[in-house]
């Protein structure tokens, strides 16, 4: 029997979409079967987790992220995996309030990273990703750099986040300013580039980057999938 998964979504609805197609999809494509493990999804209302970052009420959301997760838990979820980048900054504290495994998408991202044998690396994500340290933190205790775009960068990828692609919305004039912002980062060094939004792998890709991306999405949905099946 594979392991129930809960998926601590909502944040926003198109990433945790994601994350439930990618399971399930992959799966199919690699047994041949519809067995893929149970899946249970809890949606949280969305605007607190865009208002308490903005008011640097942290405690708030790992207060709110952690009584969602005990959620899942009495659900029957045998293990949880938070569907966003940005919120792993509470991530200790969440897996703290449950008895169930967590699994860190930061953990998967590094991993992925090192099996592709690269040292420095960019970040594309919200402001809070690329500016608090919690990715950098993370990253830096398997040797791994990380670097993120200059400020009008960094402000230029929160607003087509917030104002474009949780709302669903891609434009082509928003990926040719990712690209421009992933070329400036590779000739800073950038071996490759964190993907570290779960709906920025909606607008931009290898094709249109040139240079090795690193679909946070996808990494963590397929850690979550192999840790069901182990």
């Amino acid at each position: 029997m594979s392991k129930r998964i809960g998926i601590l979504g909502g944040m926003s609805p198109e990433s945790t979409t994601e994350y439930y197609e990618y399971i399930t999809r992959t799966y199919t494509e690699r047994f041949g079967d519809y067995g893929y493990p149970e899946i249970i999804i809890y949606s949280v209302s969305f605007q607190p987790y865009v208002d308490w970052p903005e008011q640097d009420r942290w405690d708030l959301v790992a207060q709110g992220l952690s009584e969602a997760a005990q959620r899942l838990e009495t659900a029957g979820a045998d293990f949880i995996v938070i569907a966003t980048n940005t919120m792993h900054l509470v991530f200790d504290q969440v897996q703290a309030s449950v008895n169930v495994p967590m699994l860190s998408l930061l953990d998967a991202v590094g991993e992925a990273i090192l099996a592709r044998g690269m040292k420095t690396v960019g970040l594309l994500g919200t402001k809070f990703t690329m500016e608090k340290t919690f990715y950098q933190d993370a990253l830096a205790r398997k040797g791994i750099t990380v670097l993120v775009p200059d400020e009008e960068g960094r402000e230029y990828v929160n607003s087509v986040i917030y104002d474009e692609l949780v709302a669903g919305q891609i434009r082509d004039e928003s990926r040719a300013g990712f690209v421009a912002i992933i070329e400036k980062l590779a000739e800073r060094g950038a071996e490759g580039v964190i993907l570290g939004c779960t709906e920025i792998p909606l607008l931009v890709n290898e094709a249109d980057a040139g240079i090795p991306l690193f679909d946070t999405t996808a990494i963590h949905a397929e850690a979550a999938l192999n840790y069901a099946l182990a």
